[in-house]
């Protein structure tokens, strides 16, 4: 994740990101189905400039599916749900999920409910036809705070709850910090899988994000077999300007330093991964459209 993107989620940014609420026979045997998407943060700066050109140029390319980065105040790009939608029906694309940062005060302790502002985001989430929705961040106080961490891992058991009476899934998306960050002798990220109902609460491994702290994601899908329905897929290389701060910037498939072929084929072994989110953050010099097609391309020879 690069300084940007980080910048972008602590201002309170909403976003979202991607999979289908599964049987649960389904999250402890291979996945049936791999569905490609593009997190629509890869492409950020032509969604800002030309919205409608730049999703009809994915759409062209051959995505079917996106996952949005941008929900503010009800609104998706700039618009609203249910013209959004029509735009990418139109353009035969499905956005089964976004990213949005839930943070500590969408629930009112006094009220036992959540804010009016996160119903309304998973409301306009159930409209789009998500079938996830997806925090991608966690505040720094909550990472370094025990009590309000078990209460934002209630928070987030309950949003799960909320969302199923959508029949989505409310989920949580990785970066490098939950490898470093401890709570008491556990990684945070194991805090986070250990103290989330599987059956409410989606993981979505990006397994770019944590390269340069942790090496792994084959590990970690073994460890948590079945729990990672939706992936960020990415490679990385070493960065000359060490943005992301782990030393590792993402670059096109299949041009890094990830064995990413091996990586899919462990989350669609033992993963019980779905939907499978390519996401380019950096670039090299190369136009992002450039950068995502070549992507996608890539994915179609590895066989999804």
């Amino acid at each position: 994740m690069t300084s940007s993107r980080r910048t972008f989620l602590k201002s309170g940014a909403m976003a979202v990101t991607v999979a289908a609420l599964m049987p649960k026979h389904l999250f402890a045997a291979p996945a049936k189905i791999q569905r490609v998407g593009l997190q629509l943060y890869s492409v950020r700066d032509a969604m800002a400039k030309d919205p409608a050109g730049t999703l009809k140029m994915l759409s062209d390319m051959g995505y079917k599916y996106v996952e949005h980065a941008n929900y503010i105040d009800r609104k998706f790009y700039g618009w609203d749900a249910k013209e959004f939608k029509k735009r990418l029906t139109d353009l035969d694309l499905q956005m089964p999920s976004g990213h949005t940062v839930m943070r500590p005060e969408h629930w009112d302790a006094a009220k036992n409910d959540f804010t009016d502002a996160w119903k309304a985001t998973v409301e306009d989430a159930a409209y789009m036809g998500q079938k996830f929705v997806i925090s991608p961040w966690m505040d720094e106080r909550v990472r370094h705070d025990t009590d309000l961490l078990k209460r934002t891992m209630e928070q987030f058991n309950k949003s799960g709850e909320l969302c199923q009476k959508y029949k989505m899934k409310f989920g949580y998306h990785n970066h490098d910090f939950e490898f470093t960050t401890m709570v008491g002798d556990m990684r945070l990220f194991d805090y986070i899988m250990q103290n989330t109902d599987p059956d409410k609460v989606a993981q979505q491994l990006d397994i770019g994000n944590m390269y340069g702290r942790e090496n792994n994601p084959i590990s970690l899908i073994e460890k948590y077999p079945g729990r990672f329905v939706s992936m960020h897929v990415k490679d990385e290389i070493k960065s000359a300007t060490n943005t992301e701060g782990t030393g590792y910037e993402s670059t096109i498939l299949g041009r890094g330093v990830l064995n990413v072929s091996n990586v899919l084929k462990a989350a669609k072994k033992t993963g019980g991964t779905v939907y499978l989110i390519i996401e380019q953050e950096s670039y090299q010099g190369i136009d992002p459209l450039e950068c995502v097609k070549i992507d996608l391309q890539t994915m179609k020879k590895w066989g999804y």
